[in-house]
């Protein structure tokens, strides 16, 4: 049987390597000749040393023509990498449309993406922003296209629309949990998520968890084993022709599950720090306008941000997240234990 070559980006970072993992736990795994680009020799070395079922590539994917080259000789590409690198989407778009004409079918594309295009700046002060229901593309397409992600989000949809390749786009909110699979065993890939960490950075070293104003905004939450699912499920959906398997401008699938708020967050990051004996106080307070510069620059903003949206696509091609607030505020502790281990 001929397998289907799968160009997999961003395996060394924690939503690649998760989604990774999935795949070689598929029940088709074998099915698959699975092509990884990393950018570390030493990376490189330490994956092919786990004698996976996988064919590593050194490079990086800002390097246009081999992103091309790659692209060109492959069914499927899941870019996990970078959702902001125009210059990465063009070359794989470039090299998905060599594809095409070589061998007559269109190949798949999917891309992360993310809820922060969603992303409301309210200051911390209310909840009250639209809702984006992942199958409602008037709506998303009422973005403006300087919003976070959307300019990449856009060049791949009009890929599609040419009619070359088939593009979906995976939307994470804000991933937590512990990742799972061979390349986290063998501390090759980044074990953490970005937005708590960097919530629980500022609080060590203010000695207590923060928010801008009230911390009333919100974001959803995906836990992390179950977004890799989600990026199977796309799959199988396209494989088995699902009728809410949409592609292109239909072709969007939010990964949230339940919401929390910055004060939510603030407050179980506070009552770790007393725990662990880094604070005193376990309520949160509100970060002055220096703290916000200091610890998060120029996207102290983007923390008081609500980012709100409806998995309709995603949980209706199967997709069945389980994992909600409590765990998620729960795995707070790991998180502050991890950066103290560090130094912090």
């Amino acid at each position: 049987m001929t397998k289907v070559p799968l160009l997999l980006t961003g395996a060394t970072g924690y939503i690649g390597g998760t989604v990774l993992t999935r795949f070689l736990q598929r029940p088709d795994a074998s099915s698959f000749d699975i092509r990884l680009l990393v950018r570390s020799d030493e990376k490189a070395k330490a994956i092919q040393d786990l004698k996976l079922p996988v064919t590593v590539v050194i490079g990086s994917h800002t390097n246009a023509e081999l992103m091309e080259q790659l692209a060109s000789q492959v069914d499927v590409v899941i870019a996990t990498a970078d959702c902001d690198s125009v210059e990465a989407a063009q070359s794989t778009l470039k090299g998905l449309k060599k594809r095409h004409e070589s061998t007559g079918k269109k190949p798949i594309f999917i891309h992360t993406s993310g809820t922060g295009v969603y992303a409301d700046l309210v200051d911390g002060k209310h909840a009250d922003s639209e809702v984006f229901d992942d199958t409602n593309p008037k709506q998303i397409e009422s973005l403006p296209p300087t919003a976070p992600h959307r300019p990449v989000d856009l060049i791949i949809v009009a890929g599609d629309a040419e009619g070359y390749v088939n593009s979906y786009i995976i939307l994470p909110s804000t991933v937590w949990g512990t990742p799972t699979g061979p390349l986290f065993d063998a501390k090759i890939s980044n074990a953490h998520s970005i937005q708590i960490p960097y919530c629980a950075r500022a609080a060590l070293a203010r000695g207590q968890g923060g928010m801008l104003t009230e911390g009333k905004n919100v974001w959803p939450i995906v836990e992390i084993n179950e977004l890799g699912d989600l990026y199977s499920s796309v799959y199988d959906a396209i494989q088995n022709k699902h009728p809410m398997a949409g592609h292109g401008r239909e072709g969007f699938y939010n990964a949230g599950h339940e919401e929390y708020s910055m004060k939510q967050l603030a407050t179980s990051i506070s009552e770790v720090l007393v725990q662990v004996k880094r604070g005193t106080n376990p309520e949160p307070s509100s970060f002055t306008p220096e703290e916000l510069e200091k610890y998060f620059g120029p996207y102290g903003s983007f923390f008081g941000s609500n980012s709100r949206c409806l998995s309709v696509r995603s949980k209706a091609i199967g997709w069945s997240p389980k994992k909600g607030l409590k765990e998620m505020l729960a795995s707070v502790q790991y998180e502050i234990e991890a950066l103290m281990a560090k130094g912090l």
